[in-house]
C-alpha cells in the first residue's frame, strides 16, 4: 500500500492522507454538534414496549391459527375463505406493527447509538491520522476494521442461531399440535376399547359362573370314582404286603445262614494272616542284615573314592605345573627364534645400507693425488651432510 501511495504522491504522500483524515474528523465533529438527542416522555418507553409485545402475540397467534386451518381437512371453498381473512388481518396487525415501531420514543435510543458510532468513528480516525503523521502507516486502522468484521460476523451469527432456533420452536408447536390430536384420537379408541372389554368381562363372568356349577359336579362324581378306585388299590397292596412279608423272612432265614458261613471263613482265613506274618517278619530281619551289609560295603566304597578323588587332584595338579613349564619353555624358544630372525633381518638391512652408500669396508678406494682431493672433498660433504 505504502509503495502506491509514493507511486501517486512522490514527494509526501502522508500529508494528503492526514489532509483527507483531518477533513473527516471536522465533519465528524460537526455533525455530533449538529445532532441532538431528544428527551423521551416518562413512562412513554414501558407503554410502547407493551404494546408492541401485544402486537407480537397477536401476530403469533394468527400465524398458529393460518397452520392449523392449512392443516386442516375441511372443504376447499372454506378453507380458501378462512386463509383469506387471516391473511388480511395478518397484514393489518403487521401494518400497525411497524407503524408503532416507527413512532416507538425508542427512536431516542437510536439516536444515542447514532452518537456513540458517531464518536468511535472520530476517534478512530483521529488515531489513525496521529499515526499516519508520526510513523506514516495506519496499521490501527486496518486492525479496527478486522475486529469490526469480526463483531459482525460474529453478529451475523448469532442472528442466524435466533433465526433456527426459531424455525424449530415453530415445528415444535406444530408437533405438539399434532401430538394432541393424536392423543386425543388414541384416548377416545381406547375409551371405546374399555367400553368393549367392560362388555367381555360381564359376559365371561356369566360364563365362568356356569363352568364353575359344571366343574362342581364334575369334582363330585371325580371323587367318587377315585374312592373306588382306591379302595381297589388299597386291597392289591394290601396282598402285595403279605406276599413281601413272607420274602422277607425268607430270606432272613437265608441271612443267618450265610453269616455263619462268613464267620467260619473269617476264621480261617485270620489263622492264614497270623502264618502270613510270621513269613513277613523273618523276611523283613532277613533283608535288614542285608540293608546294613551294603550299607558298610557303600561306606567302604565312599573312603576309597575320596583317596582315589585326592590322588586325582595331586595328580591333576602336577600335570598342569608341568604344562605351564613346557608352555613358557615354548615361548622362550619361539622368542629366541624370533629375535634371532629379527637381529640377521637387521644386519642384512645394515649391510645393504653400507654397500649402498659405501661406508666402511665397502668404501671405493681413489687413487692418486687427485683422487686423494676429491677424497678429502667428498669426505668433508659427508660430514657436512651428516
Amino acid at each position: 500500500l505504502s509503495s502506491g501511495i509514493n507511486a501517486e504522491w512522490p514527494l509526501r504522500p502522508g500529508e494528503h492522507i492526514s489532509a483527507v483524515l483531518e477533513d473527516c474528523v471536522d465533519q465528524l465533529a460537526v455533525l455530533g454538534a449538529i445532532l441532538q438527542i431528544p428527551d423521551p416522555p416518562p413512562h412513554s418507553q414501558s407503554n410502547a414496549l407493551d404494546q408492541i409485545a401485544h402486537m407480537l402475540n397477536g401476530q403469533k397467534q394468527l400465524e398458529s391459527r393460518f397452520e392449523e386451518v392449512m392443516n386442516s381437512t375441511e372443504s376447499p371453498s372454506l378453507r380458501t375463505a378462512d386463509t383469506t381473512s387471516l391473511k388480511m388481518n395478518m397484514k393489518i396487525t403487521a401494518q400497525a406493527l411497524f407503524k408503532g415501531i416507527k413512532q416507538n420514543p425508542l427512536a431516542a435510543e437510536n439516536l444515542i447509538k447514532l452518537q456513540n458510532d458517531r464518536q468511535y468513528l472520530e476517534d478512530l480516525i483521529a488515531e489513525a491520522l496521529e499515526e499516519v503523521s508520526t510513523d506514516n502507516s495506519f496499521d490501527g486502522l486496518i486492525r479496527a476494521t478486522v475486529d469490526e468484521k469480526e463483531k459482525k460476523s460474529k453478529l451475523q451469527e448469532t442472528i442466524l442461531r435466533e433465526e433456527e432456533a426459531r424455525r424449530k420452536v415453530r415445528a415444535l408447536q406444530r408437533q405438539l399440535v399434532d401430538l394432541k390430536k393424536s392423543t386425543e384420537n388414541e384416548i377416545q379408541t381406547r375409551n371405546e376399547m374399555i367400553a368393549h372389554l367392560k362388555d367381555q368381562l360381564q359376559e365371561t363372568r356369566a360364563k365362568t359362573t356356569m363352568e364353575k356349577r359344571y366343574i362342581e359336579k364334575e369334582c363330585q362324581v371325580q371323587k367318587q370314582m377315585n374312592n373306588k378306585k382306591c379302595t381297589m388299590v388299597e386291597a392289591d397292596l394290601q396282598a402285595e404286603l403279605e406276599r413281601l412279608q413272607a420274602q422277607l423272612d425268607e430270606e432272613n432265614k437265608v441271612n443267618a445262614e450265610t453269616e455263619t458261613w462268613v464267620r467260619k471263613h473269617h476264621d480261617m482265613l485270620q489263622e492264614q494272616v497270623e502264618v502270613w506274618m510270621d513269613k513277613y517278619e523273618t523276611e523283613v530281619d532277613k533283608k535288614s542284615e542285608e540293608l546294613s551289609q551294603l550299607k558298610a560295603t557303600k561306606a567302604n566304597g565312599l573312603l576309597k573314592l575320596q583317596e582315589l578323588t585326592q590322588k586325582y587332584t595331586e595328580y591333576e595338579e602336577v600335570v598342569l605345573e608341568d604344562r605351564d613349564l613346557k608352555e613358557k619353555a615354548r615361548l622362550a624358544l619361539l622368542k629366541s627364534e624370533q629375535e634371532v630372525v629379527c637381529a640377521t633381518k637387521l644386519q642384512a638391512w645394515w649391510r645393504g645400507v653400507m654397500v649402498r652408500r659405501g661406508l666402511g669396508p665397502y668404501a671405493k678406494k681413489k687413487k692418486g693425488k687427485k683422487g686423494k682431493g676429491k677424497k678429502g672433498k667428498g669426505k668433508k660433504g659427508k660430514k657436512g651432510g651428516k
